[in-house]
């Protein structure tokens, strides 16, 4: 397969893959009023705690996202692909995107660039095989936070709809 014949796939990949981004830079309480000790502690200056959830978006165009996100980083997420895609091993198709996530309460997240692997699984529906994002901050509760979200799902570029699970672990900073 070509990617000529995948590049609306890949905005559709890149959408999903900027929802799940998304989804994972979001925040909800349960991330920000963790105890430190009480979910994990990695140091004595941070504290961290699991996150999961889900995003849903739809494309607005061929290479943006717009969707919510559920669970522990509950809020709007958008993605925008940073590119064209590109094949991968194995017959996957490989997608470059950024991330934007605001969450319920108005914080950001910061959320650096993501690689979403994808394996086609027709003309227009797409699995996302790895999907890895990393925040690097944001405002607010996620001010100095750190984390490594994973992410599984589907690019049904038929229905311009995508969607993704997520999951991982969020780190924030001791406050004084």
């Amino acid at each position: 397969m070509k990617i000529r014949k995948l590049a609306p796939a890949a905005v559709l990949v890149g959408s999903i893959s900027l929802a799940l981004l998304l989804a994972s830079a979001g925040g909800k309480s349960t991330a920000a009023s963790a105890v430190p000790g009480v979910n994990g502690r990695h140091g004595d200056d941070e504290h961290c705690v699991p996150v999961g959830g889900s995003v849903m978006t739809n494309f607005l165009n061929s290479s943006t996202t717009l969707g919510t996100a559920t669970g522990d980083l509950e809020g709007a997420v958008s993605a925008t692909l940073l590119g064209a895609p590109q094949s991968g091993p194995g017959g996957t198709v490989v997608f470059h995107v950024q991330h934007h996530w605001v969450t319920e309460g108005g914080d950001t997240l910061t959320i650096d660039p993501a690689v979403a692997t994808t394996a086609p699984l027709s003309q227009t529906l797409f699995a996302v095989v790895s999907y890895p994002v990393h925040i690097s901050g944001g405002t607010g509760r996620f001010d100095g936070a750190r984390g490594d979200i994973t992410n599984i799902g589907e690019v049904d570029l038929s229905k311009n709809a995508t969607v993704f699970r997520y999951t991982g672990q969020v780190c924030f900073a001791e406050r004084d």
